[in-house]
């Protein structure tokens, strides 16, 4: 009965950051269910390794290499996979990364560099495929917060704010565009193997 709930048979779903952990479990989950799934990242070997494991499983698998932190970059790509694959059902803003160090000798260089892969990215993407899935009047997008959404931890103060921001956009996303008939939530793992 649950998974007759989650059908996915008919839907494609992005999700950024895919090539490795979180993102490539995820899109296998969906693929899983049915949806074909759009992979994305920066590093072309591992999205094309990530894409032949999917597809050896039997699932439907494209891959779109672009920056989620340069806003023409995903400007570009989300509107080349509406064009040539098809149109976005699901957006997973999954792209993220940590760095850790005490805060008071936090790197500027990587505070803004988490700031863009982290906030920015969700926002690009979030907003291309919104542009895109309004007209339709209907779409889903699930940003990957954490449970440092809530919490902080020592040595991850910056991460912890991009993942509270990510927490504060998708109310913001829900705001702006609930009455567009899209459906925004966030979810925040903790640690887990994947």
């Amino acid at each position: 009965m649950a998974f007759e709930l989650f059908n996915l048979a008919g839907k494609r779903a992005l999700v950024t950051g895919s090539s490795q952990g979180i993102g490539l479990a995820i899109a296998r989950g969906l693929a899983g269910h049915g949806a074909s799934v759009v992979l994305n990242g920066r590093e072309r070997n591992k999205l094309e390794a990530a894409a032949a494991s999917l597809t050896a499983g039997g699932h439907t698998v494209s891959v779109a290499g672009f920056d989620v932190t340069v806003a023409e970059d995903v400007r570009e790509g989300v509107a080349t996979i509406e064009r040539t694959v098809g149109a976005i059902d699901i957006l997973v803003n999954n792209a993220g990364m940590q760095f850790r160090t005490s805060l008071e000798d936090f790197p500027a260089e990587k505070w803004e560099q988490l700031l863009r892969t982290n906030v920015s990215s969700a926002f690009y993407v979030g907003q291309a495929v919104a542009k895109h899935m309004i007209p339709r009047g209907r779409g889903k997008i699930i940003n990957i917060a954490s449970v440092q959404s809530e919490l902080a931890r020592p040595g991850i103060a910056p991460y912890t704010a991009t993942k509270g921001a990510i927490k504060n956009l998708t109310r913001g996303m829900c705001a702006d565009w609930a009455k567009h008939g899209l459906q925004i939530n966030a979810i925040a793992p903790g640690y887990f193997k994947t």
